[in-house]
């Protein structure tokens, strides 16, 4: 599974400007259903911020994970974010939190979702890795890490 299969150069925000866990939901919701027919930003925030009530989606390491199901999906779908100033997301470790993943899957696709979950935990536990994402300029530059990375695997 790559990433880039499920995540394109539009759906990545190189500045988010929110400041808390609630705001980069938030913004990251809105890109999310700007770029993806049929999504509602307020529904995938709902659905977003009940799986963090549950428990953190930061792993630890600046990275967070956010995910859901929803039925608006017909597939995969992903956001990523990078908050350069640090957001409180009640990581794990107990640090700010830079790099935001929103995975997004249709209702009946649990396999699907848990594989992507795994795939993208493993490639964000990389430092050099995620230095290369805070260090590049834009969204494009961002994607293109990403993609050279994902053709490693």
């Amino acid at each position: 599974m790559k990433i880039v299969e499920f995540v394109g150069p539009e759906l990545i925000v190189a500045q988010l400007t929110a400041k808390d866990k609630i705001g980069v939901v938030s913004e990251l919701a809105t890109h999310l259903a700007a770029h993806v027919t049929g999504v509602d930003r307020d529904v995938l925030a709902k659905v977003l911020l009940d799986r963090e009530r549950l428990a953190s989606t930061a792993i630890g390491e600046g990275v967070a994970i956010p995910h859901g199901k929803l039925d608006a999906v017909g597939k995969l779908v992903a956001c990523i974010g990078r908050a350069p100033q640090g957001v409180d997301f009640d990581s794990m470790d107990g640090r700010p939190t830079y790099l935001f993943f929103v995975l997004v899957a249709p209702e009946n696709s649990t396999g699907v979702h848990l594989k992507a979950l795994a795939r993208i935990s493993r490639l964000f536990k990389d430092p050099e890795f995620r230095t290369r994402l805070m260090r590049a300029k834009d969204g494009p530059e961002m994607f293109k890490v990403i993609a050279d990375e994902d053709a490693k695997y």
